[in-house]
C-alpha cells in the first residue's frame, strides 16, 4: 500500500498477484476447475465457498483500488499517518476503505438475513456474488493494465470506468434480483429494502467518501 517510486512495477505486481491467486483458487480451493467449470458450479456442488468468496472480494477490492486510485483527489487528514517513514497513499487509502466497507456491508447483510429468517439464502447469494466479483475483477484487471500502461486520456477514461462501474453495479443487482435460484429474501418488501440499503446506499456512500 506504500508507493516508494513513480514506476508501475507495484501494479505489475498487484496484477500478476491477482491471477497468481485466482490460479491457486481454481487449483485448490476449485479442485482443478477451470473458469468455465466454476462460472457454471452449482449450489449443490459448491467447494470451499466461504474461503473462495473472500479471495475474490480481496482481489475485487485490489483491482478496484487499482483502477480508482489514480483518480481520487487526496488523501484526508485523518488517513495520513506516518508508520516508520511511510504514509500511506491513495492507493493504499482507496484499498483501505473499499476493504472497509465491503467487510460492513457483508456484516450488515448476514445480520439482516438472519433477522429475517432468510440465512438459507445466504449461500446462494455468496456463490452468484462470487461469480459476479470474480469476472468483474478480470475485466479491472484488464482495466487497471490499460490505465497505467497505454497513452489513455485520464479525462476520457474516468468517465468511462465511471459508466463500467455504474453499469457493473446495476448489473449485478439485475442478476440478483431476477437470477433462478433465491438468493434474495422471498417477500419484495425485503428485496427492496435490501437493495436499497445495502446495495445502494452503500454505493453512494462509498462514491462520496472517496470522490468528496
Amino acid at each position: 500500500m506504500v508507493r516508494i517510486a513513480e514506476h508501475n512495477d507495484w501494479v505489475v505486481y498487484c496484477i500478476l498477484g491477482s491471477i497468481f491467486i485466482y490460479i491457486i483458487l481454481l487449483s485448490v480451493f476449485q479442485r482443478d476447475s477451470n473458469v468455465k467449470d466454476f462460472l457454471l458450479l452449482k449450489l449443490e456442488d459448491s467447494n470451499n465457498l466461504t474461503p473462495s468468496w473472500l479471495i475474490i472480494s480481496i482481489v475485487k477490492c485490489l483491482m478496484t483500488a487499482l483502477l480508482l486510485s489514480q483518480f481520487v483527489p487526496i488523501v484526508p487528514k485523518l488517513f495520513s499517518i506516518d508508520v516508520l517513514g511511510f504514509q500511506i497513499n491513495k492507493f493504499g487509502f482507496t484499498f483501505l476503505a473499499l476493504l472497509s466497507f465491503d467487510v460492513i456491508k457483508n456484516i450488515l447483510t448476514f445480520l439482516f438475513y438472519s433477522s429475517i429468517g432468510s440465512g438459507k439464502n445466504l449461500k446462494g447469494l455468496t456463490l452468484v456474488s462470487s461469480k459476479f466479483y470474480f469476472l468483474e475483477s478480470i475485466v479491472f484487471i484488464i482495466a487497471s493494465f490499460a490505465l497505467y500502461f497505454f497513452p489513455v486520456d485520464l479525462v476520457k477514461y474516468f468517465y468511462f470506468i465511471i459508466g463500467m462501474v455504474i453499469f457493473s453495479f446495476f448489473l449485478k443487482n439485475l442478476i440478483y434480483i431476477f437470477h433462478n435460484q433465491s438468493i434474495l429474501p422471498e417477500k419484495r418488501y425485503y428485496k427492496f429494502l435490501y437493495i436499497c440499503t445495502l446495495q445502494i446506499v452503500p454505493f453512494l456512500v462509498l462514491w462520496k467518501f472517496l470522490f468528496y
